[in-house]
């Protein structure tokens, strides 16, 4: 039986009442550029969540980015970590919950300047005001109109994990994440849901790497036949790249980047790729990148040769039996709400894989609905802010015990 303090619908009128500062809040974090690569403004973001979970008596961590942890040449912001005690241990039959939410956005700095966040017609606008601006604050929300205001303490742990990397592939905070995965029984992320309101129950895994070949440079018009060309043999393996999209199901490869040589009368002795795979299941992934480290090795061009460095991977997020009872969680409470959601599987990969690769039950797509995220027209739906924070908030009081 579910407890009246967390009767989905009694958690509406609270939202409600909060809404204009809910908003605010969220307008406060997009008018902050915070790309993943600006770490003055993501740790402002982050000084604004250390802010409130103090203010909220959580406990807080603070993981501070070092110099020596460059990343692409460029220090990164810093991961900041709410947690708070329920009033069931695990030995009762408390569950720890773990809530995933992003402060970086894809935006260089300059954007929240040119693009202030704004509402018009139902829609509010501006960069990161999706994806996760809005996602931190009702992942906040959700937490503190549960518990601080219904009184609701039916688990033995949440944890609110703000990283500052997701972006670019959580490149410092995953081996956090990690290991704050072996600590708790379920994961929830705060990425938006999708355009139809969809939760989010099974995300592509994601290889991002660079191709380096080297070949010989030589005099293109007097000794072409002494050179070796690097972006010959980069194009050959450009096609052979190419040719794995569907090669397996939900199989599909990029090369993003290709570049190389010095000018026309040179035979090009350098070049360098930029490619990312993506597939929906760790069978199909593995098999894929065994055929990407094949074709980089092989050679066509004669004396050419090619290294590969990764630049970050995800495993998927694959839809589990565990998954799917979380997903049945969901819509039972958004039921209670007055309203149905679907599920939907996404090309995107995040904090998420993270968690569901350590063996952690997981479900994305929780925060409100929104679109367009990493463009100019980025959106997020003012109507749907409300219903979906209690759906989390519900949900949470649905994972809180084992039954």
């Amino acid at each position: 039986m579910t407890d009246p303090r967390a009767e989905p619908s009694t958690l509406l009128a609270p939202l409600r009442e909060r809404y204009d500062e809910l908003l605010g809040r969220i307008e406060e974090l997009v008018n902050i550029d915070s790309g993943s690569y600006t770490t003055a403004g993501v740790n402002r973001v982050a000084d604004l969540c250390q802010a409130r979970f103090e203010a909220g008596g959580w406990e807080v961590e603070r993981h501070r980015h070092r110099p020596d942890q460059e990343w692409a040449g460029a220090p990164l912001g810093d991961m900041v970590v709410g947690r708070r005690a329920g009033g069931r241990p695990v030995a009762e039959g408390g569950r720890r919950l773990l809530l995933l939410a992003h402060l970086d956005t894809v935006f260089d700095e300059g954007a929240a300047a040119a693009r202030p966040f704004r509402t018009r017609d139902g829609r509010a606008y501006g960069p990161g005001v999706t994806d996760d601006k809005a996602g931190v604050v009702c992942g906040f929300e959700a937490v503190e109109v549960l518990c601080d205001l219904a009184g609701f303490d039916d688990f033995a742990a949440i944890t609110l994990v703000c990283s500052p990397d997701e972006e670019i592939g959580s490149p410092f905070s995953r081996p956090l994440i990690e290991a704050l995965a072996g600590e708790h029984d379920v994961a929830v992320g705060l990425e938006a849901a999708r355009v139809n309101g969809a939760l989010v129950s099974a995300r592509k895994g994601i290889s991002a790497f660079t191709v380096e070949v080297a070949g010989k440079a030589s005099h293109a018009g007097v000794r072409p036949a002494e050179g070796v060309n690097a972006v010959l043999e980069a194009a050959h393996k450009t096609v052979a790249l190419q040719a794995l999209n569907g090669r397996w199901q939900g199989v599909t490869c990029n090369v993003g980047v290709l570049s190389g040589g010095s000018r026309t009368n040179v035979v090009a002795d350098r070049a360098v790729m930029q490619v990312e795979v993506r597939a929906a299941t760790v069978a199909a992934f593995d098999q894929a990148m065994d055929e990407v480290e094949r074709i980089v090795a092989a050679t066509t061009v004669e004396g050419a040769t090619a290294t590969m460095s990764p630049a970050h991977r995800h495993p998927p997020m694959e839809r589990t039996a565990a998954v799917a009872a979380l997903v049945a969680e969901a819509q039972a409470v958004a039921r209670d709400l007055g309203f149905e959601v679907g599920e939907a599987a996404t090309g995107g990969a995040g904090d998420a894989n993270t968690t569901a690769a350590a063996g952690l039950a997981t479900i994305d797509g929780l925060a409100p609905v929104g679109g367009e995220a990493h463009g100019p027209t980025e959106w997020l739906d003012l109507d749907s802010i409300v219903p979906r924070t209690a759906l989390l908030a519900g949900l949470l009081a649905r994972l809180g015990a084992r039954t």
